[in-house]
């Protein structure tokens, strides 16, 4: 469950950042802030170096940046939202405003790519985007995650 690897420390709303790579940072800072990442620096080359190979804005205004490196203790996961129309380079040349990061072990595969696959399935409702960006609180998100997980 994806409500599982989120957490209060892991969920910002609004992002400050205004670029891709701003929103990337802020949201490896959310991950450290939950205490799952103990190198920093490793996980934001690590997915910097995913995200040249091809942009993770996947379309409807979401992106779910993501990487795998040793300073990470286990599968993590940070949310934000964005209050503005963020330029990521997204598959469909739309911008983003709804960002998943999610950071795991190098050795770490079958958690990561079920997590990753929950989350698409999950952000890909209309319904559920439409909460994510209505939420007014971390409450409101982790509270949005639990029940739609829950029907899954």
């Amino acid at each position: 469950m994806i409500a599982e690897i989120l957490n209060e420390k892991s969920i910002k709303l609004p992002l400050e950042g205004r670029a891709k790579n701003e929103i990337i940072e802020e949201l490896i800072d959310l991950a450290v802030a939950s205490g799952v990442v103990e190198d920093r620096d490793a996980l934001l080359q690590a997915t910097l170096e995913r995200e040249s190979m091809m942009s993770t804005g996947i379309g409807k205004g979401v992106a779910i940046p993501h990487g795998k490196a040793k300073g990470v203790k286990g599968l993590c996961a940070s949310l934000g939202i964005a209050d503005r129309d963020i330029d990521f380079q997204a598959l469909d040349g739309e911008p983003v405003r709804i960002f998943f990061f999610l950071a795991s072990p190098p050795d770490v595969i079958s958690p990561h790519v079920r997590a990753l696959a929950r989350i698409s399935r999950l952000l890909n409702r209309d319904s559920f985007r439409e909460g994510l960006l209505e939420a007014k609180t971390v409450q409101d998100v982790l509270e949005l995650f639990r029940a739609s997980e829950s029907d899954m």
